[in-house]
């Protein structure tokens, strides 16, 4: 056996997975990570303007609060480089290998462990697996024809190309999610012309961004306490908002009155605000945080298009109605795949069954967010409905990492040779319960929405408030599972 422990990813999950299991004193552990460098999606999401829409104290680890958060939202390159102090102070980046792309996990049934392949050809065993891939690690392309004919350049805002020089070019910005209000306001200034194609009108919050005082960082960094005071408002005051999706309706009509009057002070054409006002209920997707998405739309070199585009041609986009946009660059704002399992690790379990197909056929399913029947000893981080809309999902992991800490000793407890497998029976009870915990809930008011497999099934959202999952989650409960024995245990050498 190589490891006890192996963790795949070396994002916020991946990192908060090693920081929980060395201090529990687990250090037969390896984190495998295809890149060169650590960060995930605050590594890779380098696009114009690119930040956190949680506010910086809630968007930290518990263990190593950040006191010089320059300001309320951190930007990408302010969190990767927390990320890379916590690795270096945690010594988990000792514990990174860098470069390794694992394309298949197979679990051993006659070793009780996982057989770990990467792309170079390279194998490694360990007996715990710990998937900490994040959901927001597959872009979205829609499927729209003829992108193989533009004359233009076109990139996805998760792949932004560093040397990319738009100055002067006329740039179509497809998508309005959270990546396409950060981009299209810090690219509006150098641009000839700026088309933002919209699906749909995101409801846009107040930002209320500012820049964190030196007091206020020599306050946190003397008296943690305060910055843990601070850290606790956010957080419940998000709580209070989330509130809101579940069925709290005063409250969904004062944010609703709150965005539609930020919508009327911040757009001057009744056009463009009418283009720009949500048609579905506030919250059934996820809320963007902006305060200069919506005054970009004043400028007199951007056009707000939510006529559907029909295809791409050489010179540009034609949208359905025949209309056709000239283009020299498009970015594709379209988000990640979340809910189905496009691209998905290859998984393959007990019996030979593999994880990605199982879901592709009957949903992605957990138990918990976090083990799934058939794939014993394993652990998935930010699994299905485990997301949170409104809140910091640091908070889910956090959860999540502390339940696992807690099955590790159940798992040890079961002898030499133990797997620890969920049984298939209460994982189908707790993923009904799922499924009718949310019918009444804001998602399951009729918008589209990337929490939404294909088949229409809320796969991405917790269906409850963040507190009450991780007063869930705080108990191991050892009768939801099964304990298998190896037919034959493997030592370091028989691998």
């Amino acid at each position: 056996m190589d490891y006890e422990v192996g963790v795949i990813g070396a994002g916020f999950a991946g990192l908060i997975a090693a920081t929980q299991l060395l201090g529990a004193g687990r250090s037969s552990l390896a984190v495998f990570e295809r890149a060169a460098e650590l960060g995930g999606v605050w590594r890779d999401n380098v696009y114009p303007g690119c930040a956190c829409d949680v506010r910086s104290h809630l968007y930290a680890l518990a263990s190593d609060p950040n006191p010089d958060w320059p300001s309320s939202y951190a930007r990408q390159a302010d969190i990767l480089a927390y990320l890379k102090r916590v690795a270096d102070r945690r010594q988990v980046a000792p514990r990174i290998q860098f470069g390794v792309d694992i394309v298949e996990a197979r679990f051993l049934e006659d070793a009780g462990c996982w057989r770990l392949a990467d792309a170079g050809g390279g194998v490694r065993h360990v007996r715990v697996l710990i998937l900490a891939t994040g959901p927001l690690n597959r872009p979205s392309f829609p499927a729209i024809p003829g992108l193989e004919r533009f004359g233009g350049s076109f990139v996805h805002s998760s792949a932004w190309d560093a040397s990319l020089d738009l100055t002067g070019k006329r740039v179509a910005v497809i998508g309005t999610g959270a990546s396409g209000v950060q981009v299209a306001p810090n690219i509006a200034g150098r641009v000839a012309r700026l088309t933002v194609f919209q699906r749909s009108a995101p409801w846009v919050m107040p930002r209320s961004d500012r820049r964190t005082t030196r007091l206020e960082r020599w306050l946190f960094r003397r008296f943690p306490a305060s910055q843990a005071l601070v850290r606790g408002a956010i957080y419940w005051g998000l709580e209070g908002v989330g509130s809101a999706f579940f069925g709290n309706t005063w409250l969904a009509r004062v944010l609703r009155r709150v965005a539609l009057r930020k919508l009327r002070r911040e757009v001057r054409d009744p056009q463009v605000r009418a283009k720009l006002t949500p048609d579905y209920a506030i919250g059934c997707k996820r809320l963007t945080v902006s305060d200069d998405f919506l005054p970009t739309f004043n400028r007199d070199n951007v056009e707000l298009v939510n006529d559907p585009i029909g295809e791409i041609t050489r010179d540009g986009v034609r949208t359905r109605s025949g209309a056709d946009y000239p283009l020299d660059h498009i970015v594709f704002a379209t988000g990640f795949v979340v809910a189905d399992p496009d691209d998905f690790l290859r998984v393959v379990g007990r019996g030979g069954r593999v994880l990605p197909e199982q879901w592709a056929e009957e949903g992605a399913q957990a138990y918990r967010g976090v083990t799934i029947a058939g794939y014993p000893n394993l652990a998935l981080l930010l699994g299905p409905n485990s997301a949170l809309s409104y809140s910091s999902v640091i908070h889910v992991v956090e959860s999540q990492v502390r339940y696992v800490l807690k099955y590790l000793t159940a798992l040890d407890a079961s002898g030499p040779g133990a797997a620890l497998d969920v049984k298939p029976n209460v994982q189908a009870a707790f993923n009904a319960d799922v499924q009718a915990k949310l019918e009444g809930t804001v998602w399951a008011s009729g918008c589209r929405s990337w929490y939404l497999d294909r088949a229409g099934r809320n796969a991405g959202i917790l269906p409850e408030l963040g507190w009450r999952y991780r007063r869930r989650m705080s108990s191991f409960d050892a009768e939801a599972y099964e304990v298998t024995r190896c037919a034959a245990r493997a030592d370091a050498g028989g691998l």
